[in-house]
C-alpha cells in the first residue's frame, strides 16, 4: 500500500497511518524511464515530487552549454519545493539517471499539508538547510581543489547522501555513473576513472560494479574532505 511506503520517506515519518492514507490519496504516480526529463529550467512549478525508487540528477547548463549537476538524490528525496514556495519557475533541470517511480503532491495539497502539520514544514526545512550548506560546500570545493580532490570530495558527498556506514566502512549500492560524477566535479570522465583505480590501488576504495566501498571512512574524510 502507498501509505506503507510513505513511512519510509523522511518528510512523512512521523505521521499516523491515519493521515499517511489521506496523503496517499492526494497523491499521483508516476514512472520514468532512465533518460527521461522530469522537470525542465524555467517551466512553471506547480508539484512536489517525492523519489519512491531509482535516482535522479538535479542540473544546469553552462554558458558553455555543458551539463552542471547541482546534485544527485535517491529513494525517499524530494524535489521541486522551491517553486511550491515562491510560485516561481523551476531553477533546474531534474533528469531520471534510471527508471524512477516518483510520487507527484500539488502545490494546494502540499501547502495545506504543511498548515495542519507542521512536522512535515519542520523537517522540510531542515533538509532545505542541509542541502543549502552541501551546495556552499560544492561551490568551495569547485573554486579551491584540483579536479582529483574535487572527485574524492564528490564521493565523500555520495557517501553522506546514499552511503550506509558499517564498522567504519560506508557502502555505496549504486555510485552514479563516471560521466555524471564527472559532471558534479567539473571535471572530465577520463579523470573521473583514472582516479577511482588510483584510489582502488592504494586501498582507499574497492569496487564491483557500480557498488564501491570506501574502507575506512573516517581516514578518507581525513586525507580528501
Amino acid at each position: 500500500m502507498r501509505e506503507t511506503v510513505l513511512k519510509n520517506i523522511p518528510l512523512f515519518a512521523d505521521l499516523s497511518d491515519e493521515i499517511l492514507d489521506k496523503i496517499s490519496d492526494l497523491m499521483q504516480k508516476r514512472i520514468y524511464k532512465r533518460h527521461n526529463m522530469i522537470l525542465m529550467e524555467e517551466d512553471v512549478g506547480d508539484s512536489l515530487f517525492i523519489l519512491n525508487s531509482g535516482s535522479v540528477k538535479i542540473t544546469r547548463l553552462s554558458d558553455d552549454g555543458r551539463e552542471v549537476i547541482l546534485s544527485i538524490l535517491s529513494e525517499g528525496d524530494f524535489f521541486g519545493e522551491m517553486s511550491i514556495f515562491d510560485g516561481e519557475s523551476r531553477s533546474a533541470n531534474v533528469i531520471a539517471i534510471e527508471d524512477s517511480e516518483v510520487f507527484i503532491l500539488k502545490r494546494g495539497d502540499f501547502l495545506d499539508l504543511l498548515e495542519k502539520h507542521p512536522k512535515i514544514a519542520i523537517t522540510l526545512l531542515q533538509e532545505m538547510a542541509v542541502r543549502l550548506r552541501r551546495s556552499d560546500q560544492q561551490i568551495e570545493g569547485l573554486s579551491l581543489s584540483d579536479a582529483e580532490s574535487r572527485i574524492a570530495m564528490t564521493i565523500i558527498r555520495f557517501a553522506e547522501d546514499m552511503g550506509v556506514i558499517k564498522m567504519g566502512q560506508v557502502v555505496i549500492e549504486r555510485l552514479p555513473f563516471q560521466q555524471d560524477i564527472a559532471n558534479m566535479a567539473g571535471t572530465s570522465r577520463e579523470t573521473v576513472s583514472r582516479m577511482l583505480k588510483m584510489l582502488e590501488i592504494k586501498g582507499w576504495i574497492q569496487r564491483k560494479g557500480r557498488r564501491l566501498v570506501i574502507t575506512n571512512y573516517d581516514e578518507f574524510v581525513k586525507e580528501f574532505g
